[in-house]
């Protein structure tokens, strides 16, 4: 049974125990799923977790609007991770995919979310490009007014349910100012004339992926999130908001890293006695645990501030991401020299955890980013 005791921590409140509680019951009963098919996979995950009410925290709610409750979120990706990455695949982006008519959008176009908090519709966040991932501001794909409408032209890549989303969140240059000024976001669904998948993108740990292909897509001005030249905003209080939400996943997955270990020291003999005995061992599952405790109590401060009413989380958010899926990277690969040979072997559930982490260290800004926003924060701070 894994750690919760954190669950303790004055960071949370009652109903998120009782979601901590009840989201375990329900991953011990539906998870993992079959992963053979992963876009089927993955369609699936969606559907259940929407039946079963899983996916409302991930968007706003128009009959009862708030904000997003960030220690949520937290919570249900530390779990789901912990259980399968592919089902906190699945929720992470159906929040991140409309975090931004969530934030931004009118009341017609959040007609959407009540769609994907059900799990009826997928969405996608579009971002990033083959020359611009972490520098957003060098944006080339163009979105030129014409008419009562906009013209999307360009290219965007490694974009998570790329091939299965029903609606995608797309970032344009429309040109009000150069660089970051000059970005808007649109709304752009899936059936859209002109947008096409142009490579389905394979991965170490398979997920769907894809490289999007925008040819004169036509949409109508009422598809613009905001106003021209908001876009860069828009992202960046999107992932101000989801941001602690990949360490809170990279958690999940250490969490499980460290269970998996303990097991594997209390069952595992060497020389006559249980690996546990040993003292290098000891060291090993000593610097897990004070890992993992340490990048909860970052990430649930993170999610913490921002619940509490925090504008913006950006320092915050930035160190919980860093230090959570970097620290996570070394959790799992002490599990894997811990479990030696049955470490590496194909389907072992701490091989699959190595491969599972490792983009979490590049999606949603990559470690070295972190460390410049950090910087910058602290320095425009001083």
């Amino acid at each position: 049974m894994p750690d919760r005791s954190f669950l303790n921590w004055p960071f949370f409140e009652d109903h998120h125990r009782q979601l901590a509680e009840h989201l375990e019951i329900w991953c011990a009963k539906n998870l993992p799923v079959d992963h053979h098919d992963i876009d089927a996979a993955c369609r699936e995950l969606v559907q259940k977790l929407g039946r079963d009410g899983w996916l409302k925290p991930t968007a706003l709610d128009t009959d009862n609007p708030g904000p997003l409750d960030v220690r949520t979120l937290c919570i249900t990706r530390e779990t789901l991770a912990r259980h399968d990455g592919l089902a906190d695949f699945a929720f992470a982006m159906q929040g991140l995919g409309t975090g931004a008519i969530t934030l931004f959008g009118t009341p017609e176009q959040q007609h959407w979310l009540a769609r994907t908090r059900a799990g009826e519709t997928i969405s996608a966040f579009a971002l990033s490009e083959p020359r611009s991932g972490s520098d957003v501001a060098n944006m080339e794909m163009t979105a030129t007014r014409d008419g009562d409408g906009y013209v999307l032209s360009g290219e965007k890549t490694w974009i998570s349910n790329g091939g299965i989303a029903d609606l995608y969140i797309v970032f344009a240059r429309t040109g009000e100012a150069p660089g970051a000024k000059g970005l808007s976001a649109f709304i752009v669904p899936a059936e859209t004339k002109g947008l096409g998948i142009a490579e389905r993108l394979e991965v170490i740990a398979p997920h769907p992926l894809a490289r999007l292909s925008f040819d004169n897509v036509r949409v109508p001005a009422a598809a613009l999130i905001g106003k021209p030249g908001d876009g860069f905003r828009i992202a960046m209080s999107v992932l101000d908001v989801f941001r602690s939400t990949v360490g809170a996943a990279a958690l999940g997955f250490a969490r499980r890293a460290l269970d998996e270990s303990l097991k594997r020291v209390a069952e595992r003999k060497l020389f006559g006695a249980p690996m546990g005995e040993l003292q290098m061992v000891q060291g090993h599952i000593a610097d897990m645990a004070l890992d993992v405790d340490a990048a909860a109590l970052l990430v649930y401060r993170a999610a913490w501030t921002k619940d509490m009413g925090a504008a913006r989380v950006t320092r915050e958010a930035a160190m919980a991401k860093l230090f959570a899926t970097d620290k996570a990277q070394e959790v799992i690969d002490k599990a894997v020299q811990l479990h030696g040979g049955d470490g590496v072997r194909k389907g072992h559930i701490v091989e699959s955890l190595y491969r599972e982490i490792r983009a979490l260290r590049i999606y949603e800004g990559a470690s070295d980013v972190q460390k410049v926003v950090i910087a910058r924060q602290m320095m425009g701070a001083a």
